[in-house]
């Protein structure tokens, strides 16, 4: 009779050891990796899941093509069939008529054409997944053919376009009144066909919010740069024609190349400087770091906030760590729940935080007071 209830408590005591057991396991299996140095005290996250809400955040992640970029490849396409039949057209135009503005035109065309080829690369390369090789994914791939495209505009448009200008002052240009009538009708239906690219660019950018903030993408970015570009262009070789016919001097149509040569130079300036930030590790938003700051501190377990750190990793993803110091007593399991509620708040509050690291330390008390944090003299994570 006495041995049975001992069996019953025994039992009971199995069962809850492995409810417990389970639970723990189900979290660790749930927040993905946790490595606990117990000599040291302290606990590196690496959050690579995210909270559920977070994951509605997510586009392309698979490789899917998610309908913004599926709405900037067509935009990209129209540009490009656009660039090839007015560099055609500008080129055989310049030929004829012996017009360097409009030869300049039609090398900034032609660069222009190689660029969408450039984008349109960017676009597909940058939803491949992550893999062993690449553990942070593929989304700079979109920044570093920006940053071709940039050279494009400056080697292929702004080069030549000066080279033909200073051609043009130095051994002149004559040209007959068909010339000018066929270069003036060509600018003409190349001003349309830009037009008509440049407002399927600018459409897209209104149904994606307007503003700067729908030009983070480099490649819608890159076109409408270029579109718009291409219209000024084609309006200054037009102007340098007309008074070169009127006045028979081709130091204005010269003039025109050149100023066509300085705002392509600008431009790709412009864009390359951009790529190049975005490329070797430009941080999120200021908005961004400051909410994740807010939320660390509002937390009733972290005793100071040492660090915040963001990347971005791609348009719609970016890397968050950061260095938290724990108020003293908690033991290692209570970090980890700790660690685990943090990073679940930062995913489901900044969607794009594909990654999320947290340095947390649990000291005693002595301890914190004379280390380097608490004396200023501690670095960066």
């Amino acid at each position: 009779m006495t041995g049975t209830p001992s069996g019953r408590n025994a039992e009971q005591t199995a069962e809850r050891t492995t409810e417990r057991d389970t639970g723990r396991t189900s979290t660790e299996r749930d927040t993905g990796r946790t490595s606990t140095e117990r000599d040291t005290g302290r606990t590196t996250t690496d959050a690579t899941g995210r909270a559920a809400g977070a994951d509605a955040g997510r586009k392309g992640d698979d490789g899917a093509e998610p309908s913004a970029d599926r709405k900037t490849r067509i935009t990209v396409l129209v540009a490009l069939v656009a660039n090839l039949i007015i560099a055609l057209a500008k080129a055989l135009g310049g030929l004829f008529a012996g017009s360097p503005a409009l030869l300049s035109e039609a090398a900034h065309s032609v660069a222009d054409s190689l660029n969408e080829v450039f984008l349109l690369a960017a676009l597909r390369r940058s939803r491949r997944p992550a893999d062993a090789r690449h553990p942070f994914g593929y989304g700079k791939e979109r920044f570093f053919w920006s940053l071709l495209a940039a050279v494009g505009i400056f080697v292929m448009g702004g080069c030549f376009s000066f080279f033909q200008g200073v051609e043009a002052l130095r051994s002149g240009a004559d040209e007959e009144l068909s010339g000018y009538v066929a270069g003036l009708i060509v600018l003409g239906v190349s001003f349309v066909a830009e037009g008509v690219s440049l407002l399927r660019a600018l459409h897209q950018v209104r149904r994606q919010g307007g503003g700067l903030g729908a030009l983070r993408d480099p490649a819608l970015r890159t076109v409408v740069a270029e579109d718009g570009t291409a219209v000024l262009g084609v309006t200054l070789a037009a102007i340098g024609m007309a008074l070169h016919m009127v006045t028979g001097q081709v130091v204005w149509e010269a003039s025109a190349s050149l100023a066509i040569g300085a705002l392509l130079v600008f431009v790709a300036y412009r864009l390359g400087r951009e790529a190049r930030d975005q490329l070797i590790g430009e941080a999120a938003d200021p908005q961004t770091g400051a909410r994740i700051r807010a939320l660390l501190d509002a937390q009733p377990e972290i005793d100071s906030v040492e660090a915040v750190f963001t990347m971005k990793t791609g348009l719609d993803s970016a890397l968050v760590a950061a260095r938290v110091d724990l108020m003293p007593g908690l033991d290692s399991e209570r970090v980890e729940e700790v660690a685990v509620r943090i990073k679940r708040s930062i995913g489901g509050m900044i969607p794009e935080a594909k990654q999320i690291f947290l340095d947390v330390t649990d000291r005693h008390a002595g301890e914190a007071a004379e280390s380097p944090a608490a004396t200023g003299e501690r670095g960066g994570a």
